[in-house]
């Protein structure tokens, strides 16, 4: 497998030019694209807050990586509901925020997110 950030970037300048991206699904047994994605997410302030399963990021770990990779290979992964909360904005009004539980927000990383921007 490539390493993660040549894999974004091939797949963020396919969807530039509009062109297809395929075989997107199978970028999702590339373990490299987990660590990153877990990087990006770890050294983020939110990292500690419980998602919706009430597990935070410190509870990652490769063997976990692989789980999810396997689940994904034999289409047995599911995606854990989003808690909702409520965040107060400068003007007093409340605006809703999702928390995903702890393997989602892996899997749907800022990394994962900015290929899906440029890929849509």
């Amino acid at each position: 497998m490539q390493d993660a950030g040549t894999v974004l970037a091939v797949l963020r300048e396919r969807g530039r030019k509009g062109l297809p991206c395929e075989e997107l699904y199978r970028q999702m047994f590339n373990k490299s694209l987990y660590l990153l994605a877990y990087g990006n997410i770890y050294s983020n302030q939110g990292a500690m807050t419980p998602g919706a399963c009430g597990k935070t990021a410190d509870g990652m770990s490769e063997a976990k990586i692989d789980q999810i990779i396997e689940a994904m290979r034999g289409e047995r992964y599911r995606f854990a509901p989003v808690r909702r909360v409520y965040v107060p904005e400068k003007n007093g009004k409340l605006r809703p925020l999702g928390l995903p539980a702890g393997r989602r927000s892996w899997i749907s990383s800022p990394s994962w997110a900015r290929v899906g921007s440029q890929v849509a």
